[in-house]
C-alpha cells in the first residue's frame, strides 16, 4: 500500500511492486549474511563475527525458552527468522528513498498467515489432529464459534498492528522532515531504529504466545519434540 504499491518492473501481466522488490532484497541480504557467517565456522578461537552471530542465536533461544521452557531448539528456526526478517524489513525505512516492506499491508498479512498456519502445524504435530481439534470444543461445544472468530481476529490484528505502526512511523518521519527540514535527523533516526526493533520483538513474541497456546491446548507444560512425534 502507499509508495510500496508502485510498480517498478512489469513482466507481462505480472507487476513487481516496490514492496516485492524490497522484500526479496531483504531476503537476499539475510541469506547472504547467513552464508558469509556460517561458511567458516570454528570450534576453537571463533572470530568476532562468529561470536556475535552465536550470541544473537543464543539470545533468541533464551527469549523463546523464557516463554516456553524446553521449546527453544524446536521453535528457534521459525521465531528467530521472523524476528530477524521483521527487524531488517522495518529498518529498511531508515534508508532514504527506500520503503519498509512491513509498511505494506500485503507483507504483514503474509507474515500473519505464516504465523496462523504455523500455530496449527505445531499444535497438530504436538497433539495429533483429533487431540488438537478437540480443544476448540473445550470447555463446551457452544464456544466453537468464538474460538473460530478468535483465530481470525487475532491473525488480522497481528497483520494490522505491524502495518499500522510502521506506516505511521514512516508518515511521522516524513511530516517532521517536511516541517523541520533536516534540523532533527539524528533523534528521528534513533526513534525509527528503536521503534523498528520494538515492533519486530512484539511481532515475534505474539507469534510465540500463539504457538505456545496451541502446544499447551490439552497438556500444559508438554514439550514439543524437535524431530516430531508424541511426548511420553
Amino acid at each position: 500500500m502507499g509508495n510500496g504499491a508502485a510498480v517498478l518492473v512489469q513482466l507481462g501481466p505480472v507487476g513487481l511492486t516496490r514492496t516485492v522488490v524490497t522484500t526479496w532484497g531483504v531476503m537476499l541480504l539475510l541469506g547472504l549474511a547467513a552464508w558469509l557467517v556460517t561458511r567458516r565456522l570454528r570450534l576453537e578461537r571463533p572470530g568476532l563475527v562468529q561470536t556475535a552471530a552465536e550470541g544473537l542465536v543464543l539470545t533468541i533461544r533464551q527469549a523463546i525458552e523464557a516463554v516456553l521452557p524446553g521449546q527453544g531448539t524446536a521453535l528457534l528456526p521459525l521465531v528467530g527468522t521472523l524476528w530477524l526478517f521483521v527487524a531488517v524489513a522495518n529498518l529498511v525505512g531508515v534508508v532514504p528513498e527506500l520503503h519498509s516492506p512491513t509498511g505494506d499491508l500485503s507483507t504483514t498479512a503474509a507474515l500473519a498467515l505464516i504465523v496462523f498456519f504455523s500455530v496449527h502445524w505445531y499444535g497438530i504435530r504436538q497433539e495429533g489432529v483429533r487431540g488438537y481439534l478437540r480443544h476448540y470444543l473445550s470447555p463446551s461445544p457452544i464456544l466453537l464459534p468464538f474460538h473460530l472468530v478468535s483465530e481470525v481476529t487475532r491473525t488480522v490484528a497481528l497483520a494490522m498492528r505491524l502495518f499500522g505502526n510502521i506506516m505511521s512511523l514512516e508518515l511521522a518521519a516524513l511530516l517532521v522532515l517536511l516541517v523541520a527540514g533536516f534540523l532533527v535527523p539524528v533523534p528521528l533516526l534513533l526513534l525509527h531504529i528503536v521503534e523498528a526493533l520494538v515492533q519486530a520483538y512484539i511481532f515475534g513474541m505474539l507469534a510465540l504466545v500463539y504457538i505456545g497456546g496451541a502446544l499447551q491446548a490439552r497438556q500444559p507444560g508438554a514439550d514439543l519434540q524437535p524431530e516430531g512425534g508424541k511426548t511420553t
